[in-house]
């Protein structure tokens, strides 16, 4: 039985820079709010490396009152108690060097490339965003490079629109056993969908991996594809889910 349904948000729930498909949005919301009630539906979380506030209004809008993970596994936050947990890997030595790579990304990477501004509020980890995806191919080269030469610490993914400079011990695999261990599940009673390079590590522990036809092929490739995009691959793979507990059951 799948207990939880995680969900990352960009090229999942939402397109970067796209007005959202409201129509599936509303039918992954109301499946959701159906969860409290029928429980062959399993509650819905997100899993994202945006920041919090940005994961904060999406959850809002999802109907989401439980428990969600931000900055991959950076931290986790419970807007029924107002609640922050942050990742046990963050301690002072770390904040330090996310402060160096944030401030490489600020003077270096930066002002090289036009229309190229940092992730805003993040507290441990380094995004950096632009809209161009060859731009962001030559970022992520360019982190590569500077972080496995400077760093043991961190390891580097990237979306079309943005490349992430994350801790290895917070990443997506470790955001979604936070949630695990909150609720008590364990990670065969979870299913996830992601669509890029970070969702990788949390794709390959759980039960039911699923990814977008959007997504990268090496997500793909740890994951049932759902033969649609963003949104609607996201409701489809709810409902997948859902046919999935029922079928158990019987």
């Amino acid at each position: 039985m799948i207990k939880l349904f995680v969900t990352d948000l960009d090229g999942c729930v939402t397109d970067p820079f796209i007005t959202p498909d409201w129509e599936a949005f509303s039918g992954i919301r109301e499946l959701n709010l159906k969860s409290e009630l029928d429980p062959s539906i399993p509650k819905l979380s997100i899993c994202t490396g945006r920041p919090m506030p940005y994961a904060e209004a999406m959850a809002q809008i999802l109907g989401i009152r439980i428990p969600f993970v931000f900055e991959s596994g950076g931290g986790m936050y419970d807007v029924t108690t107002n609640t922050l947990t942050w990742t046990p890997v963050l301690n002072d030595g770390v904040r330090r060097q996310v402060e160096e790579v944030k401030q490489w990304a600020k003077e270096v990477v930066m002002p090289k490339y036009p229309n190229t501004i940092p992730e805003f509020a993040k507290f441990t980890d380094i995004g950096i965003i632009n809209q161009d995806t060859p731009i962001v191919d030559k970022i992520f080269e360019e982190s590569i490079d500077h972080v496995s030469t400077h760093y043991d610490i961190f390891e580097v993914h990237k979306t079309e629109v943005s490349v992430n400079i994350i801790l290895k011990g917070a990443n997506k695999g470790a955001g979604i056993k936070m949630l695990a261990e909150h609720f008590g599940y364990s990670l065969n009673e979870i299913a996830y969908i992601g669509d890029s390079s970070g969702d990788i590590p949390g794709l390959k522990i759980v039960k039911l991996p699923f990814a977008p036809v959007n997504a990268a092929q090496i997500t793909k490739d740890v994951a049932t594809v759902i033969n649609k995009k963003s949104t609607k691959a996201v409701l489809q793979a709810y409902h997948n889910i859902i046919e999935y507990n029922l079928n158990e059951g019987a």
